[in-house]
């Protein structure tokens, strides 16, 4: 179901702009949330360079704010992420697994099997949030291949010449 960054992406480092055209943010965020160490990039001189999983991290991120997250919040997320994964979000989202992130505002659970969630939303005494963080590493994967695609599709047309 869900696949692993292959081969054929060869890219794996993305500059400032190419994280905001993949993601929506903007560049001002991005600088914020470097200073502020809530995902750290590369850095190459003064241009940060950010790893897929970094990318993965800004989606996710990204989702959270979306769904009207404080940054204060995101932080707790991310921070409970990293201490029940251990490593980094894109190399725990497997082909084998679907990750939900579920919330009440004050508690958060971090699910694999749809049973646990439907019984945790049913269980519930207030209204629950439930991100599925596997569909947002996956959609970044996905642009990352259509974004690789297209840009290997136009540098192989031959260029145009004006007329004169």
């Amino acid at each position: 179901m869900f696949e692993t960054i292959s081969a054929s992406i060869v890219q794996t480092r993305f500059t400032s702009r190419e994280v905001m055209s993949l993601t929506g943010i903007t560049l001002r965020q991005l600088q914020w949330w470097d200073e502020r160490r809530i995902v750290v990039p590369a850095r190459e001189g003064h241009r940060r360079l950010y790893s897929t999983e970094d990318l993965a991290e800004v989606a996710v991120i990204c989702e959270l704010r979306r769904r009207g997250f404080s940054l204060q919040r995101v932080r707790k997320v991310m921070r409970f992420l990293q201490r029940e994964f251990t490593k980094r979000l894109s190399e725990t989202v497997t082909g084998s697994s679907d990750y939900h992130l579920l919330t009440d505002g004050r508690t958060l659970s971090l699910e694999t099997s749809a049973r646990q969630i439907v019984d945790i939303l049913k269980n519930s005494r207030q209204p629950m949030l439930a991100i599925c963080l596997s569909d947002t590493v996956r959609r970044v994967r996905a642009d990352i291949r259509h974004a690789e695609k297209k840009a290997s599709a136009s540098a192989s047309r031959p260029a145009r010449r004006k007329a004169s």
